[in-house]
């Protein structure tokens, strides 16, 4: 009998050259076109960065103290469009005409979106933000900004706070993030005291707009009433309040002194003024396209040891926050303060010069 054995040839295969799928083949021909037209497609140029700022113009300028010293300046689009929204408590970074950039809070109307409102007392010798703002920012004239920000929020009482009232504290110039958060208060219903402070009623802004409210606000100025206490800040009793303070360093100082400890009281606070240096050590920095070398004292910041000296070093906030004093140092260690800068930020050298500084007797190279 005969015996038939039948033999099945081997399938096609994908890794066998000897066996090739014609299929599997067309596939790959296809795919390899496809990473030959992805490859070209990822050689074209990056697109150059949108420029996101606003331009805004100069509609108004008015003298809101008596003493001549504050003026508030009117901003609004320059193509005459609605400005982003912004709450009380936020402030404006503009890039001024001579490439300064400063720091002024908003204290027109939150809910005015063709308009925004700054208020800028003149102060001689500071770094000429002021100056330029009182002298140069005439009607029609030009200024920059990404759009409000908030590093000092207004919290209400029944609206995601335990207080049961507000306690604001302004001194002078101070009063301008406050005006906003008055109105709010006014407006919601909720129960609001304000000790106004100052040298004097000539160098108090806006006390026209603050007749409205009455006895609401408490005015006393040092020429008249002396130096305030903390009593006299904070009220008799603040216990249950979500205190709201802007002014000078010595008007903070005292509050938070007073309220240390006490934890029936919210403490909310900005001030205008340089941060106080902590534990601060001194030490040398170089900035290099400068040719200076300065010593930087225990208690002085690496950017005002930078400006006495002469460097034009960049700055706005002086209080490592808004990031425009952000720095590459070129050699040295960094005692970082700040929390603004990511760890990439800190790892690929970048510094801020308003707050963070070198270890004690170090030397650190800056790229200024």
């Amino acid at each position: 009998m005969a015996v038939f054995t039948r033999f099945r040839a081997a399938p096609p295969s994908a890794s066998d050259p000897q066996r090739p799928d014609l299929l599997i083949g067309l596939a790959d021909a296809a795919i390899t076109g496809l990473f030959g037209l992805s490859g070209a497609i990822r050689r074209i140029s990056t697109p150059a960065a949108r420029d996101r700022s606003i331009e805004l113009t100069v509609a108004a300028r008015d003298v809101v103290a008596r003493d001549q010293d504050v003026l508030a300046v009117t901003l609004t689009a320059a193509d005459g469009g609605v400005l982003p929204r912004w709450f009380p408590g936020a402030h404006l970074d503009l890039h001024l005409p001579s490439g300064r950039v400063r720091q002024y809070s908003l204290c027109g109307d939150p809910g005015a979106s063709d308009r925004y409102r700054i208020a800028v007392r003149r102060i001689p010798g500071r770094g000429g933000g002021s100056i330029e703002v009182h002298e140069a920012l005439r009607i029609g004239a030009t200024v920059r900004t990404l759009g409000p920000r908030n590093a000092f929020p207004l919290t209400v009482p029944g609206y995601g706070s335990p207080a049961h009232r507000f306690r604001f504290v302004a001194g002078g110039i101070g009063i301008t993030p406050i005006l906003p958060m008055l109105e709010q208060a006014h407006r919601l219903g909720v129960d609001w005291s304000m000790l106004y402070t100052g040298r004097s009623h000539d160098s108090l802004p806006f006390l026209d707009e603050l007749v409205r409210f009455g006895d609401r606000i408490t005015v006393r100025t040092d020429d008249i009433d002396g130096l305030p206490t903390a009593r006299d800040l904070l009220g008799d009793d603040p216990a249950g309040a979500s205190v709201y303070a802007c002014g000078p360093a010595p008007m903070l100082d005292v509050i938070r002194t007073a309220l240390a400890g006490r934890g029936d009281v919210e403490l909310h606070y900005e001030r205008f003024a340089a941060a106080p240096v902590v534990d601060g050590a001194e030490f040398v920095a170089a900035a290099a396209a400068s040719g200076v070398t300065v010593r930087v004292g225990a208690d002085e910041s690496l950017l005002a040891a930078l400006t006495r000296a002469g460097v034009q070093a960049p700055y706005s906030c002086r209080q490592g926050f808004c990031g425009t004093c952000r720095t590459r140092v070129l050699d040295g260690e960094v005692d970082h303060r700040d929390t603004l800068l990511t760890g990439p930020e800190r790892a690929a050298g970048m510094m801020l010069t308003c707050v963070s500084r070198a270890p004690e007797g170090h030397v650190l190279t800056v790229d200024l």
